[in-house]
């Protein structure tokens, strides 16, 4: 093996465990988040920045979720907007963060009622499949599965 042009180390060689490799962030992506950990850790630190930052947090949270609200009455995605601002305000402080999950399970309940309604006022329905939800043969009962958008794909298509 000949050296790395950066280092005197001699280049990796390509080996099976690379293509493995893919489900996990590359080491680039692992510093780059731990270098911003220490970053915020220092910032958090001291007093007049941690201030500042949670101000430039509030700020922008607060933009995106009133965003959302004009959304809401207004054509554009008013949901997924407040949804980005309760993200962006629950780095910073709790009670978006417990807001935020309030957000999810509401969502999840959400999309349980929806597959259900849609089953019951039809069962063979687009929705029905697009929802992931589809009844047993002859039993009368609907099988609870999880939504996959590749099973969602294939009932469009």
């Amino acid at each position: 093996m000949s050296p790395s042009p950066m280092t005197d180390r001699p280049a990796p060689a390509a080996s099976p465990t690379t293509s493995t490799r893919a489900h996990r962030p590359s080491r680039r992506w692992r510093r780059f988040r731990t270098r911003l950990r220490v970053w915020r850790l220092r910032m958090h630190a001291h007093p007049v920045l941690s201030w500042t930052w949670r101000g430039v947090v509030a700020t922008v949270g607060l933009f995106f979720v009133l965003a959302g609200v004009v959304m809401c009455v207004t054509p554009g995605p008013g949901a997924a907007a407040i949804v980005l601002g309760l993200a962006v305000l629950a780095t910073e402080f709790a009670w978006a963060k417990h807001l935020l999950r309030r957000a999810r399970h509401w969502a999840h309940a959400a999309k349980e009622k929806a597959k259900d309604r849609a089953v019951r006022s039809h069962p063979d329905s687009r929705l029905a499949r697009l929802l992931g939800a589809r009844p047993s043969a002859g039993t009368g009962e609907r099988p609870r599965r999880r939504f996959s958008l590749r099973r969602c794909a294939r009932s469009l298509g």
